[in-house]
C-alpha cells in the first residue's frame, strides 16, 4: 500500500480534524503475554500455544503500583494471548480489585477447560471480574472455521457455566459481554441488530444469556494481514477501510482514554500499536518512566494505516462500535 493511501493524519486534516490527542487514561489495558490455548486465524496478537512471551512478576508488581498511584484509572483491562495462562493473572486481578478498580478479563471461553483452570470461573465470579468473551458467530461452522475444531461447543459449555454463576443474567452485576468480528474481509454489520440476533439464537438454542455484544473490525495486522496477503485482498481491504472512514468515530476512538502496556513493560497508545511495536512518542515509554498513569494525558497519539480500521463505518474499539 502507498503512504498516500494510508496517511491517517492527512485524512484527519482533510476533514478539518486535529491530530489525535489523549486525555488522562481511564483504562489501563495490560497485555500479560502471547501464550494462548488457541491459534485463531484473525488474531492480531499472533498468539498461540507455542508463544513464550509472558509478563514476569516484577512487571506485574509495577503495574499494580501504578494503578494505586493513578486515581484517574477506573478500569484494568487484562488481555493476552489467553491472559489466564499467565501465573501472575490472579495476582493482578486481586490487587486491582482490592484497589477498587473494575477489572475486565478478555477471555476466549475455552480456557475454562484447560488443565489448572478448573476453578477459573468461580475465581472470576468471586472477584466480580467482568468477562468479555470472544464469539465470532452463533453458528458452529463459522466459529470452528476461524478458531479451530470443537471451539464452538466448548464455548457454549463455558457460557452455560458462567450463566450458572450469575454471569450475563438480567440485572446481574457479573458482566458478560460477547465480541463479534467478521470471518472475512468485510466490515461488521450494525451492532444493535447483530446483538438481537445473537441473543435470540443463543437463548433459543442453548439457553445462554449475556449482556452486550461488541462488534470489532478485523485489523489488517499480524495473522489477519497474512491471510489477506495469501488471498490477494490486502489492497482491497485497505480500500474498504479508507473508503468507509467516518469522521464521527474519531472523537470516540479508544486510544483517547486508554493506555496499553506490553508484557515486558513498554507503553503504547493501544493494543494494535503494541502489536506493531509503535511505542508512545517522547521519553515516557515504559512503566518505569512514569510515576502515575495520569501523566500520560495530553500526549499526541501515534497513528498508522490500521487506524482506518477503528474509524471505518460505525467505528471499532475494545468496547464495540463507536457511533
Amino acid at each position: 500500500m502507498s503512504t498516500a493511501c494510508a496517511d491517517f493524519d492527512r485524512t484527519l486534516d482533510q476533514h478539518g480534524l486535529p491530530p489525535l490527542q489523549a486525555s488522562a487514561p481511564t483504562t489501563f489495558q495490560v497485555n500479560v503475554g502471547k501464550r494462548c490455548n488457541q491459534a485463531c486465524h484473525h488474531c492480531h496478537v499472533d498468539a498461540s500455544p507455542r508463544r513464550t512471551e509472558m509478563m514476569q512478576r516484577a512487571v506485574a508488581e509495577r503495574v499494580v503500583a501504578l494503578i494505586e498511584a493513578s486515581p484517574v484509572v477506573e478500569v484494568v483491562d487484562i488481555t493476552g494471548g489467553a491472559p489466564e495462562l499467565n501465573p501472575n493473572f490472579r495476582f493482578l486481578v486481586q490487587a486491582a480489585r482490592a484497589l477498587g478498580r473494575r477489572v475486565i478479563d478478555r477471555c476466549n471461553l475455552t480456557i475454562l477447560f484447560e488443565a489448572g483452570q478448573e476453578d477459573l470461573a468461580e475465581f472470576l465470579a468471586a472477584e466480580r471480574v467482568d468477562v468479555v468473551a470472544s464469539l465470532p458467530c452463533y453458528l458452529a461452522e463459522n466459529v470452528d472455521k476461524q478458531r479451530g475444531r470443537g471451539v464452538f461447543d466448548k464455548s457454549m459449555l463455558a457460557l452455560a457455566r458462567l450463566n450458572a454463576l450469575g454471569y450475563g443474567r438480567p440485572g446481574s452485576p457479573l458482566g458478560l459481554d460477547l465480541v463479534y468480528n467478521p470471518v472475512g474481509a468485510y466490515l461488521p454489520p450494525p451492532q444493535d441488530q447483530l446483538e438481537a440476533q445473537y441473543k435470540e439464537q443463543l437463548r433459543a438454542r442453548f439457553g445462554i444469556e449475556f449482556h452486550r455484544l461488541f462488534t470489532l473490525t478485523n485489523m489488517p495486522i499480524k495473522r489477519f494481514a497474512e491471510q489477506l496477503a495469501r488471498e490477494g485482498k490486502s489492497a482491497e481491504y485497505m480500500s474498504l477501510l479508507i473508503n468507509h472512514f467516518n469522521p464521527q468515530a474519531v472523537a470516540h476512538v479508544m486510544c483517547r482514554s486508554l493506555v496499553s502496556v506490553g508484557w515486558e513493560g513498554t507503553l503504547y497508545d493501544c493494543d494494535f500499536n503494541q502489536m506493531l511495536e509503535i511505542p508512545l512518542a517522547g521519553p515516557r515509554r515504559t512503566l518505569w518512566d512514569i510515576e502515575s498513569v495520569d501523566q500520560l494525558g495530553g500526549r499526541g497519539i501515534a497513528t498508522a494505516f490500521h487506524c482506518f480500521g477503528c474509524t471505518a463505518g460505525a467505528g471499532s474499539s475494545c468496547g464495540g462500535a463507536l457511533v
